[in-house]
């Protein structure tokens, strides 16, 4: 029993804590930056102010995750990003395949718990920011209404991930909102008045079919008569709820920060109103059964505050790609701005401008240009307010959490400042580091001193070679124009062939293409163009020699242009690194600095059968030294190893000259990130890519190490539990979750 007398006034219970690096958000790029900088060493402190983490990822939100993969709609392929990010989306399709979004709750508050590195408090909110000199942070302050408790949390140094930057604001950090004039930065697709400033927030809704008739009442706060008050009525689909209403937002006139709950209320409204014309308006008597399930309670914010650093990303360096020598993250979604007035705006719901691929961010984009020890990463980071409509979506933010995490726990472990990392030495110990933990940077390779498989010679059971891929698939009428991308070495382009069938006698046109940047996969140059007359006929090869030179290793497009008349018999097969793709559409837009190019995209399983193709020479590119080339995923080539497909017991083995002391052994396995893996409301055919080793085990002087008998990651990192002396180490790839060839992207060894 409690029992206290009257007291004249009462303090609450606070809790003193102190730690390495205090980040403030537990959103994505909060979570990520923690889980790495614990992994790295650092002691975190991780303050959330919801009761889950995750942000919009969250159950509270819903929104699903997404970044450069762009949902397989653009050019970017093998985009999806990598680290903690790609941990918990390949985690998420292994237990989550129908999207549900209490589950992805789970998994992120499992990738926090496991580190005992963290501490981690939940309904917290950060309120006052302690400073040792003006452009120092010294503590946080932050309390949880749960359990009445007052937090006082010491660090040296601090990440603000919290989308409003509440930490950054209190500090005195320099922040900008809102968009930049076009002239500042010559940035041909800055909004005007007109358009708007801000992009607003959004809450969704679930419905589900109860099988038997349901009558709803709306709420009398519930909007009413949509057809005249929402002008994209004709897009309201009652089988379209969640992300997909997306379009369902407003505010961007107003003070994102400070304006939320008018904001919310006046969303609520909308989502009502807009489920109440579903079900009462007559338009939708499939509706009938259906009840409303959940409404968010909190919106989905996009946009508020952008903390500047000591760069800016800007319009050009998206679109033209421009390569930073401080480069930790990436980002390739499309430069996405919506409309202020959202959804009473006459307007389309967003406008994209795309790359020809992936863009590079620069570490100076992470930090405070004014507070010497504040990071941030998320929504928050420096860019200018064109630049954010593609920096915003959640893969990346949670990217750059990640590069923010490492630079910390270096910072802390050296004693640094973050602004000190800018130095070269110590920025290519920062980008080595990222590397190592799976993160991808474009352009970068991991050239590590450290890693004892790159001294090793390298020895195959056997090695797969692209002679032909069966005609075993279901055949493909050229409605649009189809291509197969190819893995080429510098020299001759091989003569291809395929395998077709013509309704009358007619012209097949094909097309040898590259990307203008051997990194890219846009196909924007033309090499050769052949022109071929063909019979009519049920089943015909047809052999195109293009005689045109390849510059350097990359991808070749081998383009079969529209013909209604022509069918082309698909593929079956699987492989690491190889694709076929459809042209969809072009981009060609009318502002000066965006490019024009055509969008070639591939088709998601179950669908998406490479064309049955024969290569002569045959492709050698998936030779077993590709696991140590510091590049794990295809970019310019596969970058993997691949075992011929009819090898019962596929076997990669390093040999060195000497006896080496492994403690640690990392195995890079293909989880297919061509693939988005959204996290939420789409339901997937398959939880592991069919590409991903299954069962493998590690052998040293013929003794089993490790054996994983149903393996779903990308990235495995084993450290044994005593360090082992061996000049033999091997690697026996038992089987794949497909029947495709095993592939094997990287294997390091450290002592």
């Amino acid at each position: 029993m409690i029992k206290e007398l009257p007291a004249q006034q009462r303090q609450l219970r606070t809790e003193q804590l102190s730690c390495d690096l205090a980040v403030i958000g537990g959103g994505l790029a909060g979570t990520c930056c923690a889980v790495t900088a614990a992994r790295a060493g650092a002691k975190v402190v991780l303050l959330q102010d919801r009761p889950v983490l995750g942000g919009n990822a969250s159950s509270e939100v819903r929104l699903w995750i997404l970044g450069a993969t762009c949902h397989m709609g653009n050019n970017n392929r093998w985009a999806r990003e990598g680290g903690v990010i790609d941990e918990i989306l390949v985690e998420n399709l292994y237990r989550n395949p129908e999207g549900n979004p209490i589950i992805v709750d789970t998994i992120l508050l499992e990738k926090v718990l496991a580190e005992p590195n963290i501490t981690l408090l939940l309904n917290t909110a950060a309120f006052e920011a302690g400073k040792s000199d003006p452009d120092t942070i010294s503590s946080v302050r932050a309390f949880n209404a749960q359990n009445s408790t007052m937090y006082d949390v010491k660090a040296p140094l601090f990440c603000d991930a919290s989308g409003d930057g509440i930490l950054g604001f209190l500090a005195g950090a320099a922040f900008r909102m809102g968009a930049e004039p076009a002239e500042e930065f010559g940035e041909s697709v800055a909004p005007g008045e007109d358009f708007g400033h801000l992009l607003g927030h959004s809450i969704y809704f679930y419905a589900k079919d109860t099988g038997r008739p349901v009558k709803f009442v709306p709420p009398s706060y519930a909007l009413k008569d949509i057809p005249n008050k929402i002008p994209r009525y004709r897009n309201i689909n009652p089988h379209q709820t969640a992300a997909h209403l997306w379009w369902l937002e407003w505010g961007g006139r107003l003070d994102t920060v400070h304006q939320t709950e008018q904001i919310k209320w006046e969303l609520w409204r909308v989502a009502y109103g807009v489920w109440d014309y579903i079900k009462n308006s007559g338009q939708f008597p499939q509706a009938e059964t259906m009840t409303l399930e959940w409404v968010g309670t909190i919106p989905g914010k996009r946009e508020s505050r952008r903390f500047e650093g000591p760069y800016m990303l800007t319009q050009h360096d998206v679109l033209e790609q421009r390569h930073f020598d401080d480069a930790v993250s990436y980002g390739g979604w499309s430069i996405d701005l919506h409309p202020a007035d959202g959804v009473y705006s006459e307007k389309a719901g967003s406008w994209h401008w795309h790359a020809k691929g992936m863009y590079q961010i620069p570490y100076r984009c992470l930090f405070s240009r004014n507070i010497r020890n504040l990071f941030v990463s998320g929504r928050l980071i420096s860019v200018t307010h064109v630049a954010f409509g593609t920096t915003r979506v959640m893969a990346t933010c949670a990217n750059s959490g990640q590069a923010a995490g490492m630079a910390a726990a270096i910072c802390a472990r050296e004693r640094l400042l973050p602004a000190d990392l800018v130095e070269p030495g110590r920025m290519r110990q920062l980008q080595r580091e990222l590397l190592r933990w799976g993160q991808h940077i474009p352009g970068l390779r991991l050239e590590d001193g450290e890693d004892l498989a790159v001294r090793a010679k390298i020895d195959a059971s056997s090695t797969y070679t692209l002679g032909s891929l069966p005609a075993d698939g279901p055949r493909l009428r050229l409605d649009v124009p189809w291509a197969q991308m190819l893995p080429v070495e510098a020299g001759a382009m091989p003569k291809v062939s395929f395998r077709v069938c013509t309704d009358a006698p007619t012209t097949l046109r094909a097309e040898l293409r590259i990307s203008s940047r051997p990194d890219n996969h846009t196909p924007d140059v033309t090499l050769a163009v052949q022109e071929i007359s063909l019979p009519r006929t049920q089943d015909h090869e047809v052999t195109i020699d293009f005689a045109a030179k390849i510059d350097q290793p990359r991808y070749a497009f081998v383009c079969l242009m529209a013909n209604k008349s022509i069918q082309v018999r698909t593929s079956r097969q699987r492989v690491t690194g190889v694709l076929s793709l459809r042209y969809v559409k072009e981009q060609n837009v009318p502002q000066a600095g965006v490019p024009r190019f055509e969008f070639w995209l591939p088709q998601r399983r179950p669908e998406g059968f490479n064309l049955a193709v024969k290569a002569d020479p045959p492709l050698n590119v998936f030779c077993a030294r590709n696991v140590t080339n510091g590049i794990a995923r295809p970019t310019t080539g596969p970058n993997a190893w691949l075992a011929d497909i009819n090898d019962a017991l596929p076997r990669l083995s390093l040999r060195w000259d000497q006896r080496q002391t492994i403690r640690r052994i990392v195995l890079c396995f293909d989880s297919d990130l061509d693939h988005p893996m959204e996290s939420v409301y789409w339901n997937h055919p398959e939880r592991v890519s069919p590409f991903c080793v299954k069962h493998y085990r590690v052998w040293a002087d013929g003794k089993l190490l490790v054996e994983c008998t149903d393996n779903h990651q990308t990235i495995n990192r084993i450290d044994l539990p005593e360090a082992v002396q061996t000049a033999d180490l091997t690697v026996e790839l038992v089987a794949s979750h497909g029947r495709v060839p095993a592939a094997l992207f990287a294997i390091r060894c450290y002592a």
